[in-house]
């Protein structure tokens, strides 16, 4: 079957040139640190090395929900690392993280610094160290695991595959834009289905399964997300919406996604988090800025 652009893939891939788009000054076939650069280090027991993605709001709403529940030791600085400059690629990040993807987290509360890398085993880990958001149940604890993974496989095709395609491709492919809305309305419909039955993702309780699928879908439902609610047709999606409004609402959500944003109204920025206060600071300098 041809292709309708009339492309032939060669015998063996080679990478010649950029492959244009948004990302292609960063993407390349290999790993590995590009430039020297420590990690900088703040006064907190946890680093946090990341962008306001929605692979790194799920962290910074988990350590504000924490926050909120009383945990001190979930305190941490929140170091803004710019993905389109290519700072996931310092020699210091690299050691954090060897697939060079934000979000980066290291703990740095013993001895021995504790470096955790990918969202899902970041959630998981704080999850497990201050006993929060996680069920005690055995079978509740498996549901909400099994939700936990299921992001991580799926947000890919919602991500890399749609939200690729759609908005970011140096060209509109109808195949891929086709095959990839199809597959992110399956997603939206899975999860549809199942808080049809449960008030959240795992069950009866918030979770990491939450945390970890609000940032993707969540924002996506509510027009956050490619812009692509209207051609997507969200709208049916009932039970989605109605979670999504409900987790919006929570004050360390709110925060959470504020953290090492870089886009959109300047209120709803914070570059970089070393202290609560930096929340209301921000809001002050908007206000004085207007």
């Amino acid at each position: 079957m041809s292709d309708p652009t009339g492309y032939e893939p060669a015998k063996i891939w080679k990478m010649a040139g950029d492959n244009g788009g948004t990302f292609s000054s960063i993407n390349r076939p290999t790993a590995g640190a590009t430039h020297e650069k420590d990690l900088p280090v703040g006064r907190h027991p946890l680093q946090l090395y990341s962008q306001g993605t929605p692979n790194g709001v799920k962290i910074t709403i988990m350590l504000e929900e924490l926050l909120s529940l009383g945990h001190s030791g979930a305190e941490y600085d929140a170091w803004i690392f710019r993905i389109g400059d290519g700072d996931q690629f310092s020699s210091g990040f690299v050691k954090a993280n060897p697939n060079s993807k934000i979000p980066a987290l290291m703990d740095c509360s013993s001895e021995n610094p504790q470096r955790v890398f990918e969202s899902g085993a970041i959630l998981l880990y704080l999850a497990e160290k201050f006993g929060e958001f996680i069920p005690k149940n055995p079978t509740e604890r498996t549901e909400c695991l099994s939700w936990l993974f299921w992001q991580m496989g799926s947000a890919p095709y919602l991500g890399g595959g749609f939200g690729h395609f759609y908005s970011y491709a140096p060209e509109k492919i109808k195949y891929a834009i086709d095959r990839f809305a199809m597959e992110a309305k399956r997603q939206l419909d899975v999860l549809d289905q199942r808080l049809a039955q449960a008030q959240f993702v795992s069950g009866s309780s918030y979770s990491i399964a939450d945390i970890a699928i609000w940032p993707w879908y969540g924002q996506l439902v509510l027009g956050r997300l490619y812009k692509a609610g209207e051609f997507l047709d969200v709208t049916s999606y009932k039970h989605v919406l109605a979670w999504a409004e409900k987790i919006n609402e929570r004050s360390a959500v709110q925060r959470g996604r504020m953290v090492n944003r870089t886009s959109g109204d300047p209120s709803s920025q914070l570059l970089e988090r070393h202290d609560a206060s930096d929340f209301e600071l921000q809001k002050k300098a908007v206000l004085k800025a207007k």
